[in-house]
């Protein structure tokens, strides 16, 4: 039998380069202290000759680390596999994850309480470096436990309303606003939302701007509230629907809820966009897949991912955070959306 290959290391990097073993360290961890066109050269020839760290050496010097980021979501099961969003999200961050030789741990929990739990253990375990949270509610007793434990996280959206953890911020204002002026524009003068739970901070966001954004409509504005599952975006539609003032056009804060919505109008007999307009506040292929496309904003969840990994790394490591603007949402008019 031949002999096993004996695996690249740092030195053999650092050789082949003409560098040092601490400036191709500092290119692999994405810290500072060596240019970007040297970073690159390590980058590359490490992806060349299939470089990874050795957990064993490691262990040896005295650094032990489990190489893993967690992320805990307390969601509905069926909804997760409805709501392409956050598996687009987890898509990108596991790709700047693998690329710093992390792996990443995602669980689903019932209740914000068995989420409290999971980062307990998995923090008593050193299971992981660092976690992302998601979805901040009122009154959330996650961030002031993450500071206890003294866990790295980060936030994807936000952002936390009494700062004590770093986010990559979503303006939940703008998507509104970017929906409603639209609806203005197109002549809509009776517009309604169908969001998500209260008590989730960025759906409260959004129906703050939605009735500062409304204002000044010709009929009172509607919101109704759902638990972003399919039958209760249909049922809020038919309330919508079954009122005094017909709304001429509904922001749904999904595509989950947008399309439940436009089932449940075809099933009253009405047509979109002739009867009534339908927006959603979240893209994804089914927006486009629909008979007719629905209007949405875009907005890249892959890049949020990235953008939430990234943060996460640079706070395990202690690196230092570079000038970045958050990623813009625009808004694409498609076949649902007519003007009146």
């Amino acid at each position: 039998m031949p002999p096993r290959k004996s695996r690249p290391t740092l030195k053999d990097l650092a050789t082949r380069l003409g560098i040092s073993e601490s400036a191709a360290s500092f290119a692999l961890n994405g810290r500072p202290g060596v240019s970007e066109q040297t970073r690159q050269r390590v980058l590359n020839l490490a992806k060349e000759l299939q470089w990874a760290p050795h957990h064993a050496a490691r262990t040896l010097s005295g650094i032990v680390t489990s190489m893993t980021v967690g992320f805990v979501l307390t969601r509905d099961v069926r909804e997760f596999g409805m709501e392409s969003f956050y598996l687009r999200l987890l898509t990108g961050a596991q790709a700047v994850l693998s690329d710093r030789g992390y792996a990443l741990l995602f669980q689903m929990t019932h209740s914000v309480d068995e989420e409290l739990a999971v980062l307990r253990r998995w923090s008593e375990e050193r299971r992981v470096e660092g976690v992302i949270i998601s979805d901040l509610r009122r009154g959330d007793r996650r961030p002031a436990h993450l500071r206890e434990l003294g866990l790295p996280a980060v936030l994807a959206g936000g952002p936390d309303p009494k700062r004590l953890l770093p986010c990559v911020k979503v303006d939940d204002g703008v998507v509104i606003r970017l929906l409603v002026e639209h609806l203005r524009e197109t002549g809509h003068r009776r517009v309604a939302y169908v969001s998500g739970p209260a008590d989730l901070l960025h759906v409260h966001r959004r129906t703050a701007a939605f009735w500062q954004a409304a204002a000044g409509l010709l009929a009172e504005p509607a919101v109704v509230g759902t638990d972003y599952s399919d039958e209760q975006g249909a049922a809020a539609t038919r309330r919508l629907i079954g009122a005094d003032a017909r709304p001429d056009a509904v922001i749904f804060d999904n595509e989950v809820l947008a399309v439940a919505g436009v089932r449940a109008l075809r099933a009253a007999g009405l047509s979109v966009p002739a009867d009534i307009s339908v927006v959603s506040c979240e893209d994804s292929a089914i927006c486009t897949a629909l008979t007719p496309s629905l209007t949405a904003v875009q907005r890249d969840p892959i890049v949020f991912g990235e953008a939430v990994a990234r943060k996460l790394l640079r706070l395990v490591h202690d690196e230092p955070e570079p000038a970045g603007e958050a990623q813009q949402p625009t808004i694409a008019i498609r076949e649902s959306t007519r003007a009146r």
